[in-house]
């Protein structure tokens, strides 16, 4: 069955930076594009950046853009989030999602930017 699951979250400093990793199993992941979305508390899942298929193609919401990067890996199944010159405010739950037939989400993964 299709199985997501995140890794590399932690807590970090502001300005520090982290690279979430999302292994992804059970369908064929080169021909599927990804997304990473996030939670904070008490508000609502926001999408964070996207990547197609092939790679050749990203997308970022406008309050990461020029600080986070999304890349995969084809050939490890895996995709990326690489986080830099983090902030207070993008502290939440990060959440790896793909679409088959309907939304596969991970477990997600807790980030926390805080002195």
């Amino acid at each position: 069955q299709v199985q997501l699951v995140e890794s590399g979250g932690g807590l970090v400093q502001p300005g520090g930076s982290l690279r979430l990793s999302c292994a992804a199993s059970g369908f064929t992941f080169s021909t599927y594009a990804m997304s990473w979305y996030r939670q904070a508390p008490g508000k609502e899942r926001e999408l964070v950046a996207g990547i197609t298929p092939a790679g050749d193609t990203t997308d970022y919401a406008d309050s990461v853009k020029g600080r986070f990067t999304i890349s995969r890996d084809n050939a490890k199944n895996t995709v990326y989030l690489q986080m830099n010159s983090l902030k207070p405010e993008d502290t939440a739950v990060y959440y790896c999602k793909t679409v088959l037939y309907r939304n596969y989400w991970g477990q997600g993964t807790q980030v926390t930017v805080s002195s």
